[in-house]
């Protein structure tokens, strides 16, 4: 029975990945190339420790540069993904980032290191509003569930498999992690280069009446129901970044070791890695904003449980809980930003919703590390599932005015600028695109 399509194998995994175009499979394969090289971010701390022997604030400064560069780098990405391309963009970061992974390798001066840093920070995250516009781009609305939830998957699949090679690297030598994140990334710059095309908005943009007022970021900031979106979004974020700030320190002082910690969150990957291509089938047809809801709220009694946690086995049950909202509300996230972005602002739009990301994990250790300080981590853990209560509220009500933006699909926010309309022949947005 296993040549019928539903109810088996061969008919669920058909499902989960069968249709998706050509171009969206290329930006995968570069996605899963690109992770499993991702080795210097991991390790980064340690190597500035260790190897360079910096202190622990000198290491902290850099790599908070990275993220400072990592915010400007979304911001400026997502406009030039606009103005001036999705694949030139793409390779330039790219291209960038592969030079300057292995320029920090050998950089030795405190000087030479931040500066190196902060430019790669920059040139690493500016490939993002690219990337995601483009497969925004190719396609169509109703596979965008299974199309990130793929992506999604081989982000975590690289991440948890570059985690364990990266430690293997660090003991033949801390260069080798340079040059093997610099190789895959300059890998992943060649498929662009090849393989893809150029992809443009190719929905009829309605133009309201004439408003010049304003650049293209000031447009997306006037969005009201998008702006509301990433406010409301900006909880969850801080909440989910505990698990990397807050959390060990948390675990530590229950006797728990490093080590334990290890395990206990590499449960998140691993339930991700295995579970996240099933998503799509229980998730599909439902409203995004309740959808939200949903995974908000099982995120927030996750992290909310951790205020009774004192094993290892309980803490690992907490990420059980927290790691399956994460699952079931990451896809409705990069769909509703998917369908609140007007084409031709598509690359702004992405690289705000990065920024917020990088927003939110800068605030997660200051706000989560002064509560914790402050009034126990009782009182933070109770604290974290008020805040995904709330923000499960504020994606319900919000959510009527998104499904209304949504719908109408190719209309530009209220008081939003005309943009130039490209020069270039426009490809059907819903239809695949052909490369060869």
């Amino acid at each position: 029975m296993i040549t019928t399509y539903g109810g088996n194998v061969r008919g669920w995994f058909g499902q989960a990945i069968g249709g998706l175009p050509r171009q969206f499979w290329l930006l995968w394969t570069g996605t899963l190339i690109n992770r499993l090289g991702s080795f210097v971010v991991i390790f980064l701390a340690l190597y500035l420790t260790d190897e360079r022997h910096f202190s622990q604030s000198r290491a902290g400064l850099v790599i908070g540069l990275y993220g400072v560069g990592g915010a400007l780098g979304t911001t400026v990405g997502g406009v030039l993904a606009d103005r001036w391309g999705r694949k030139p963009t793409m390779l330039t970061a790219q291209f960038g980032a592969a030079a300057l992974m292995l320029a920090l390798g050998f950089a030795h001066d405190f000087t030479q290191i931040i500066t190196v840093t902060f430019l790669l920070g920059f040139f690493s995250e500016a490939v993002r509003p690219a990337f995601s516009a483009m497969m925004v781009d190719v396609v169509p609305d109703r596979d965008r569930v299974r199309a990130f939830s793929l992506n999604y998957w081989a982000i975590n699949l690289g991440f948890a498999t570059a985690g364990v090679g990266a430690g293997l690297a660090a003991k033949v030598d801390y260069l080798l992690l340079f040059v093997v994140d610099a190789a895959t990334t300059l890998v992943t710059a060649l498929i662009c280069l090849i393989f893809l095309k150029e992809t443009n908005p190719g929905r009829t943009v309605v133009r309201p009446p004439s408003d010049t007022s304003g650049g293209g970021l000031i447009a997306v900031l006037r969005d009201r129901v998008f702006v509301s979106y990433l406010l409301i979004s900006l909880g969850g974020i801080v909440v989910m970044m505990q698990h990397m700030s807050t959390l060990p320190i948390a675990m530590r002082a229950d006797g728990l070791s490093a080590a334990t910690y290890g395990w206990v969150i590499a449960v998140n990957g691993v339930l991700i890695v295995l579970g996240q291509l099933f998503v799509p089938r229980l998730i599909g047809g439902r409203e995004p904003h309740r959808v939200l809801a949903l995974g908000s709220l099982i995120i927030g009694v996750g992290f909310g449980l951790t205020a009774f946690a004192d094993a290892a086995w309980f803490f690992a049950l907490t990420v059980v809980i927290w790691t399956l909202g994460e699952m079931i509300q990451s896809p409705s996230n990069s769909t509703t930003v998917a369908g609140l972005s007007p084409a031709a602002l598509r690359g702004r739009y992405q690289g705000l919703n990065s920024l917020s990301w990088s927003a939110g994990a800068a605030l997660a250790p200051i706000a989560g590390g002064f509560t914790q300080e402050h009034l126990g981590n009782t009182a933070l853990w109770i604290g974290c599932f008020v805040v995904c209560a709330l923000v499960a509220v504020g994606h319900l009500i919000a959510g009527p005015s998104r499904q209304r933006r949504i719908q109408a699909g190719t209309l530009l926010p209220a008081g939003a600028p005309v943009p130039p309309v490209p020069a270039v022949a426009e490809p059907v947005a819903d239809a695949p695109v052909v490369t060869r």
